[in-house]
């Protein structure tokens, strides 16, 4: 028989089992959704020639459709997450969310062709995109204010290896068995993590009163979709002047725009961006979107750096960079101890230096003939940092929120990181393409390859700027590619500087958690077997 029971205000400052169980199902649906975004990248190649019908190879731009697809359902359906909480509970809502991820990883592992993929990877994306805007409600309402900093920890550990783990799981699975694999293997963790979740999760109150906001639907969701699509087309066109770029992007804007005016004058609006008037809110919103923009940014282009410069596969680059995980995992539990003891603004700034620290460490050291352990110890000492930085950032965020207004909270936290991570992703990569354009070399390596993969003569051009480099062509290529990698890096830097400046606002006293205001008892619901 489950019980739901109410803490001892006495062990309101410990992590008991009943928790940790809950920490459990949370941290599997995480796994789950984010593993599977680096995982299906690995994959695309594969695509490519495996789902051909006619022999010849599907162009990447459309099998790069498995990977925005459901980039754009997660971002359709991430700001519907807080009213369906509210609506139909948290737990039932989570529980659905799995069961759609693994349904559509199942439907996706039996695709009979690019189109049908695609089709199931959104079908995937709208569960996987309800999945951590939940399991970030449900771990704050299960940890209660004197938990959340040691709480987020846990969560925050499959945020980090996710861009990690990926391409070495999913370079495993297709080399070892076969693409089916990337997407099979989310079917006993879907099935496990039901049943987890029906057991151990807490059965809320949602709130039939409150109707759902289907302007701000029609606003906010195809906007929030049409400006990722516009921002994360950025790279494959190589410049923000492109019709692909400006036009989706403008849409996106504009809907969102109207749907901030629509939003402040609803009562029950799909956002509820009255929350901002809490200063926590707003500062760590501000915090995060730099953060995520510069530092994610920045640590997609890692492993891209050892496969193109020094040569590596994808597994031993995604092993190489495993060092900055290894770091994080040192300082969450710590940054998460003393986020319950201290506030966030005497924690982040510390992390920050170590993310600072370790970038221009990196940045100085991108030359082909750099040490191997020079360049982990600098990713260990980034990830030292962002393990003091990102969940703390979470914490202050939701953590003078009243209960019901956590999933609101979280849907928007969601919703900033979605934004900033694809603003981050498309700034780096344009950034380092356009420096690979001003290498004279690096372009006629490039266009080399292009036409021998396509089967026709090199440009004479680039034949000559080869002949003319001799002995030292690829030397140059390496070295001018090295140089591009080292300034976007510095790119990133001056971002997360600029960052400082809300993170001076973050609280440096100790604040008063509103998490009980409207709750009886003193601390929330966990679950006794």
């Amino acid at each position: 028989m489950t019980d739901t029971v109410k803490t001892n205000p006495v062990d309101d400052d410990k992590i008991t089992r009943e928790i940790l169980v809950v920490a459990g199902v949370v941290v599997l649906g995480a796994i789950m959704s984010i593993l599977d975004v680096t995982v299906v990248n690995v994959a695309l190649p594969t695509f490519q020639t495996e789902l051909s019908s006619d022999g010849q190879e599907i162009a990447y731009s459309t099998v790069a459709w498995t990977a925005t697809g459901y980039m754009l359902a997660l971002a359709a359906v991430i700001p519907l997450t807080g009213w369906a909480a509210d609506r139909f509970g948290t737990k039932r809502l989570y529980m659905t969310a799995i069961a759609l991820f693994t349904l559509g990883s199942a439907l996706c592992a039996t695709a009979w062709n690019i189109e049908a993929l695609i089709a199931f990877r959104v079908l995937q994306g709208l569960g996987g995109g309800m999945l951590m805007p939940l399991g970030m409600t449900i771990m704050t309402q299960a940890a209660g204010p004197h938990r959340m900093g040691r709480l987020m920890a846990i969560l925050g550990i499959p945020m980090l290896l996710g861009p990690i783990m990926g391409p070495i799981l999913g370079g495993v699975l297709i080399d070892s068995a076969s693409w089916h694999w990337v997407f099979l293997i989310n079917l006993p963790l879907g099935l496990i993590a039901l049943v987890y979740a029906q057991r151990v999760l807490a059965a809320d109150k949602p709130v039939p009163s409150e109707k759902l906001d289907v302007v701000g639907v029609l606003l906010m969701s195809p906007g929030l979709a049409a400006l990722l699509y516009g921002v994360s087309s950025i790279p494959g066109e190589g410049t923000v002047q492109s019709a692909t770029v400006i036009i989706p992007s403008v849409i996106g804007v504009l809907l969102i725009v109207a749907f901030v005016f629509h939003a402040l004058a609803k009562t029950n609006p799909l956002l509820d961006l009255r929350l901002l008037a809490d200063r926590n809110l707003a500062v760590s919103l501000i915090v995060m979107f730099l953060f995520a923009a510069a530092f994610f940014g920045a640590l997609l282009l890692v492993p891209t750096y050892f496969q193109q410069v020094r040569g590596e596969s994808v597994l031993k680059a995604g092993l190489l960079i495993a060092p900055q995980g290894l770091g994080a995992m040192l300082t969450m539990p710590i940054a998460g101890t003393l986020t319950d003891k201290m506030p966030v603004g005497r924690i982040v700034p510390f992390g920050f230096v170590g993310i600072l620290v370790g970038l221009f460490g990196l940045s100085q050291s991108t030359d082909p003939s750099t040490p191997y352990w020079h360049i982990i110890g600098w990713l260990f000492i980034m990830g030292l940092g962002m393990g003091s930085t990102m969940m703390p950032i979470f914490t202050s965020a939701l953590k003078t929120l009243k209960s019901h207004e956590v999933a609101r909270g979280s849907t928007l936290l969601n919703v900033v990181q979605q934004v900033a991570s694809a603003t981050g992703i498309a700034i780096m990569t344009v950034i380092l393409t356009n420096h690979f354009k001003d290498s004279a070399a690096v372009s006629a390596a490039q266009a080399i390859e292009a036409a021998k993969d396509r089967g026709i003569p090199a440009p004479a051009g680039a034949l000559e700027i080869m002949q003319g480099l001799g002995d030292r062509f690829q030397s140059t290529v390496l070295s001018d590619m090295a140089d591009g990698f080292g300034s976007t890096y510095l790119v990133a830097l001056a971002m997360l500087v600029v960052a400082l400046v809300p993170v001076y606002f973050l609280p440096r006293k100790r604040e008063e958690s509103h998490l009980l205001d409207d709750q009886d008892g003193n601390a929330a619901p966990i679950i006794m077997h």
